[in-house]
């Protein structure tokens, strides 16, 4: 999850961003009972929502219950072999099962996690790899192999700048993350906000700054602080309401939105107690309510 520095994170901003405890599996059998790779995706309850049958040659689909889906791993899969040419060229045949341990619609990072499993498998870069398949700042990537909160910046090489660090604020348990109910697209969000933010430092400065605010946090109204500040800057800069405006008028504590905004998760304050707050949420229509210290990792 993106704490800080979304959007401008792609343009070089620090971003405080944390791994979440649940995540993705990436399991493969050489020499499976098929003449090509037979790709399944399993969900967190065991269901299979992606079966492929993929020409180990070109990565062409012979057969899908996925379309769209299965073009987008044809992608990753060639994008991997252009960096490592041996890359399934020796295998006649092989199986490949995936599981998540969370809902796909929840955004916590499904084709972020996939990238840094191929990219682990293949033996090649993981962010070179995602920028040759699905895109994107690549924060999640670094989350995917993180074991910790980490500091993240993109540079102009291949590799971007990561570095763990502590992010335990004696505030953690009034914090909880509140899942919108509404899966966003990130490269559309991305989109918006390329076509609406014209010169982009000045914002890359400020949210980098924002960022060491956040870290630096020992009281929960100094981390508020930072948080209506930087919804504020991104507001005025992709043009649209925050979403504690959209939802949340009346509610006494902050509210921030993760990652591309108008879906998934969000991150709410609270002064009250723990129980006291998820009614609120929960009175709202909001019913996935999950303490900081359950899903931060």
């Amino acid at each position: 999850l993106l704490i800080t520095g979304e959007y401008a994170v792609l343009d070089g901003a620090l971003a405080l961003a944390v791994p979440v405890q649940r995540g993705q599996s990436l399991r493969v059998q050489s020499n499976a009972p098929t003449d090509c790779l037979h790709w399944r995706a399993l969900d967190e309850r065991g269901h299979c929502w992606l079966e492929a049958s993929i020409n180990l040659r070109h990565f062409d689909i012979q057969e899908t219950n996925d379309p769209p889906t299965a073009a987008g791993l044809q992608n990753l899969l060639r994008a991997a072999r252009l960096q490592n040419p041996d890359f399934l060229t020796n295998e006649p045949n092989a199986a490949v099962e995936t599981r998540t341990d969370f809902p796909r619609a929840w955004g916590l990072g499904t084709s972020s996690t996939l990238v840094a499993a191929v990219a682990k498998w293949a033996a090649v870069n993981p962010y070179r790899l995602l920028a040759d398949s699905f895109g994107g700042s690549g924060y999640d990537v670094a989350c995917a192999y993180a074991n910790s909160p980490i500091l993240y910046r993109r540079t102009p090489n291949e590799t971007p700048e990561v570095r763990p660090v502590a992010f335990h604020p004696p505030f953690a348990e009034q914090l909880y993350f509140v899942y919108l109910g509404q899966k966003q697209d990130s490269r559309a969000g991305i989109s918006r906000y390329r076509a609406m933010a014209g010169e982009t430092q000045s914002l890359v400065v400020d949210l980098s700054a924002l960022t060491e605010q956040a870290l630096r946090a020992q009281t929960l109204p100094e981390f508020e602080q930072v948080l209506e500040i930087h919804e504020q800057r991104i507001s005025e800069t992709i043009q649209l309401p925050r979403v504690k405006e959209l939802y949340f008028k009346n509610y006494p504590g902050a509210v921030k939105s993760l990652g591309a905004w108008g879906g998934d998760f969000v991150l709410a304050t609270s002064a009250q107690s723990t129980e006291e707050t998820r009614a609120h949420f929960n009175d709202l229509g909001f019913d996935v309510f999950i303490p900081w210290n359950e899903l931060a990792l």
